[in-house]
């Protein structure tokens, strides 16, 4: 899972298609780290945010697979500023293809 700058999204999908990611899932949320109650600038205008906007990427993939996929969306969701956003590393113990039944590896 990973929480990135909207703007970065489209370039992180194609740099994770690069390297073998043959889906994922993005949601558009809302955060804050530890920039929380400062002036930001979005879209030219400046203002005090509580919560700014990000982008969740979701992305199940197989073991050897996993170093590779977070080093390729640190260096393509990396501007250097404050607010770059996080990933996460989870266990996935357990996945199902809905429409053909395939589970685990078969399933991703």
């Amino acid at each position: 899972m990973a929480i990135i700058k909207p703007f970065k999204l489209d370039e992180v999908r194609e740099a994770l298609t690069g390297v073998g990611v043959e889906g994922l899932t993005v949601s558009e949320v809302k955060g804050y780290g530890r920039q929380k109650g400062q002036t930001e600038i979005y879209r030219g205008a400046e203002y005090a945010v509580n919560f700014l906007p990000k982008v969740k990427i979701e992305i199940a993939v197989d073991d050897p697979l996993v170093e590779k996929v977070v080093e390729t969306i640190q260096v393509a969701a990396n501007t250097g500023r404050i607010g770059d956003g996080k990933i996460f590393v989870l266990d996935l113990n357990h996945a199902v293809r809905i429409r053909t039944g395939e589970t685990d590896s078969a399933a991703l």
